[in-house]
């Protein structure tokens, strides 16, 4: 069994034939799916997905991109919105996005601290983008994790090896992409070679980033198992095995699902 933590089955292509994404998905083992809120008004159809499909959960979020326009949104906000159904599991995703600055730093951060605070609120998982931000998403993080637990998911880690270690200490799970499959991500691959197996989750990001052999194909759930594939042999493991640690790892996490 493997779990896709963070998927976004709302975006065209999956969007234009769910159903069959989804079958495609379970028959190549992918039992669960995540799909994740990116802005307020893509959530009724993220509602609509989860009470639909058995296989399929959900998160409320506003993803830094979408900060600007969602200056309203607050943590009581976000924790309403995560009470309209038992299968909305996470918050997010939220975080700091400096390479692209689609919103400006002080929106961003604004944003995030929210999210935290509900995160807080609901012992929910907190997932996090984070992209050339790597010293403001620590601070934060250290500072709201000083005053209370918080569960923390990095999603789509691509950054340094210190980095990942620090948020280890957090006691924070990092999601592998396709991004690790890459030629180009030799230091990345050493970096999750390092993390621990019990804090290592995997996603497929799509319709984004597609793993080799698949690349610049629109990603779908099922093309998970080429990084699960590519990750159990460089941890020196079965792709069973690997499959079996990253599910417990997510059921760690966001607790058991039915």
């Amino acid at each position: 069994m493997i779990i896709d933590s963070h998927c976004h089955l709302t975006y065209e292509p999956m969007s234009k034939a769910l159903s069959e994404t989804i079958d495609r998905a379970n028959k190549d083992g992918v039992k669960y799916m995540l799909t994740i809120s990116t802005e307020d008004k893509s959530f009724k159809k993220i509602l609509e997905i989860v009470s639909e499909y058995k296989s399929v959960y959900g998160t409320y979020g506003i993803h830094p991109h979408e900060a600007k326009s969602h200056k309203y949104i607050k943590s009581v906000d976000i924790i309403n919105k995560v009470n309209q159904n038992k299968k909305i599991i996470g918050i997010g995703e939220t975080g700091l996005d400096f390479y692209y600055n689609h919103s400006e730093k002080k929106d961003q951060i604004c944003s995030f601290e929210e999210h935290i605070l509900a995160a807080q609120e609901k012992n929910l998982p907190l997932i996090v983008h984070t992209r050339s931000a790597e010293k403001e998403t620590i601070q934060i993080l250290e500072k709201y994790s000083k005053k209370k637990d918080t569960k923390i998911l990095i999603h789509c880690f691509t950054g340094t090896s210190e980095f990942a270690f620090k948020l280890l200490d957090l006691g924070a799970y990092i999601s592998a992409s396709g991004v690790v499959t890459f030629n180009k991500s030799q230091d990345l691959a050493n970096t999750f070679r390092d993390i621990p197996n019990k804090k290592i989750l995997v996603e497929t990001d799509a319709p984004y980033l597609a793993p080799v052999p698949l690349r610049g194909k629109p990603n779908e759930p099922s093309f998970i198992i080429h990084t699960v594939k590519f990750l159990s042999k460089i941890k020196n493991l079965s792709f069973d095995e690997f499959s079996k640690i990253t599910t417990n790892n997510f059921f760690n996490l966001f607790g058991k699902l039915n």
